[in-house]
């Protein structure tokens, strides 16, 4: 299978075989006195203990039955992208975007998508994601995904593929943020002489994002985050981002309906909420439209939100367009609302849903990856090439049981990347997720969270799986040619 290195054109490494983009990085690595690169590790591994920088395993209980808190594992070689390379991408990412905004308003007004029979209509209207009760709602400036993860894997070839986009309540956006800062800490010298792109104003574009989706144009309108509380497992994002914007960081209890209008509790009374950013998901959101038992949102929202009174950031029902089985339509997206050729490349897929596809998917499970359709955070996955006879059989009957909640996709061999590991460094395997803002325009902070498999040969970087993460550095001009701007400006701090 062919291989791809991010630093190396070839493997194993070889001195003066680093890619242009990496020869001053590769120079300064060679330098590093032997342990010098450990004692960085533990220093900051220490620095993000202290800041709180963990995340929840629900899998994994504490003796409360609470899920346990960990580190993200932090690696210290960075992820470089050339500027005419991320240029490219960030085209791509504006464009899938915006057509997947057009999409989703399309499927809540005209569904003109639909009958064109583009996309096919049970696959949308009878989805667990599809909400009807957003049907012919107008959102704010016709914008779904405010915030959108794009998650993006080089193949062997050297090419960039979309593996899934994540429209709901996309996460990790605070390790890019805090793996930058701990960078610039650990290792100055490198932003001194590299001229990396920053992305440290990400939750100001965040905030002017949010507030440009304002109803009825509030000249100052009020900002929050709701959070389902502490023991979600992206819980120190929440209160992350709520403290960069200079926001509230609030409950489901901490507000109420009245008149159609969001209010939020606060010790001189009620003050008007004008637009949520939700790390809540759809069912939880209004126990009087969703889960009745619902205690993390408010009962009202939904019919404040339809009256246009708030805008809740992502917009209710975004689910049905990052379904996995949804995935496979977005070029056709592309082309039907923007009348142009996707720049970013799909991963083929087979869906289960198809005979034909789900034959050959039965016939192949030893070499593919299949997916639920709703599943997340590399649960619900069998990459056929590590998988047991007892998984393939397991999945063989799961598909057999209930096809049209699968996907298959061939196994991408991911491209890899320098990772400093117990034996020293070595390749390993790395995807990226960028950040998309939409607002009256989109907006992209360069790069994004590049997460990393830790163990050797292992194709899921997730960190529930035991995933690490990387700083992602755009340089801005290459060969590197002065500091960073981010440098510069601490400088003058």
């Amino acid at each position: 299978m062919q291989k791809f290195d991010e630093m190396y054109r070839s493997l194993p490494p070889k001195s003066g075989e680093e890619r242009e983009h990496y020869k001053a990085y590769a120079k300064w690595l060679a330098n590093v006195p032997e342990g010098q690169m450990q004692l960085r590790l533990e220093e900051a591994e220490v620095i993000f203990r202290q800041v709180g920088i963990t995340f929840a395993v629900y899998g994994d209980k504490d003796e409360s039955g609470a899920g346990t808190e960990r580190l993200i594992p932090f690696d210290l070689i960075p992820r470089i992208i050339p500027a005419h390379e991320w240029r490219r991408m960030e085209q791509g990412l504006v464009q899938r975007v915006t057509a997947l905004n057009r999409f989703l308003h399309d499927v809540y007004h005209d569904q003109d998508i639909l009958r064109a029979g583009v996309v096919p209509k049970d696959l949308i209207l009878s989805n667990a994601q599809y909400r009807p009760e957003m049907q012919g709602v107008d959102v704010a400036g016709q914008v779904y995904s405010h915030i959108s993860g794009i998650d993006i894997v080089r193949a062997g070839d050297g090419d960039y593929y979309v593996l899934e986009d994540n429209l709901r309540v996309p996460s990790g956006v605070s390790y890019m943020l805090e793996n930058r800062k701990m960078m610039m800490r650990l290792f100055p010298d490198l932003f001194s002489s590299h001229a990396i792109a920053p992305v440290a104003h990400y939750p100001d574009l965040l905030l002017e994002t949010l507030r440009d989706c304002t109803p009825d144009a509030i000249p100052e309108p009020t900002v929050v985050v709701l959070t389902p509380g502490m023991y979600n497992s992206a819980y120190f994002e929440h209160a992350f981002l709520a403290q960069q914007m200079g926001v509230e960081l609030v409950q489901g209890q901490d507000l109420v309906v009245q008149d159609k209008f969001v209010y939020m509790r606060t010790t001189r009374g009620l003050q008007r909420v004008d637009v949520i950013y939700r790390r809540v998901d759809d069912d939880f959101l209004d126990p009087a439209v969703f889960r009745p038992d619902s205690a993390l949102g408010a009962a009202g929202l939904m019919q404040a939100y339809c009256a246009g009174n708030v805008t809740i950031c992502n917009a209710v029902g975004t689910g049905v367009a990052d379904d996995k089985s949804v995935y496979p339509y977005v070029p056709e997206m592309v082309r039907f609302y923007l009348g142009e050729e996707p720049i970013l490349k799909n991963v083929p897929t087979y869906m289960g849903r198809k005979p034909d596809d789900l034959a050959y998917i039965l016939d192949h499970l030893e070499e593919l990856v299949v997916k639920e359709v709703h599943g997340a955070g590399g649960y619900g996955m069998l990459i056929g090439p590590q998988a047991s006879k007892e998984e393939i059989a397991h999945f063989r009957a799961a598909l057999q049981a209930k096809p049209a909640g699968y996907i298959a996709q061939p196994t991408l061999s991911l491209s890899t990347c320098p990772t400093f590991v117990e034996n020293g460094v070595a390749p390993r395997h790395i995807d990226l997720r960028p950040f998309v803002l939409s607002g009256k325009k989109v907006r992209i902070a360069p790069g994004g969270l590049t997460r990393v498999a830790l163990k050797e040969g292992s194709l899921v970087v997730n960190s529930s799986q035991g995933g690490g993460t990387k700083d992602t550095w755009v340089l801005e001009d290459w060969p590197s040619t002065g500091p960073s701007k981010e440098w510069q400006d601490l400088q003058q701090q």
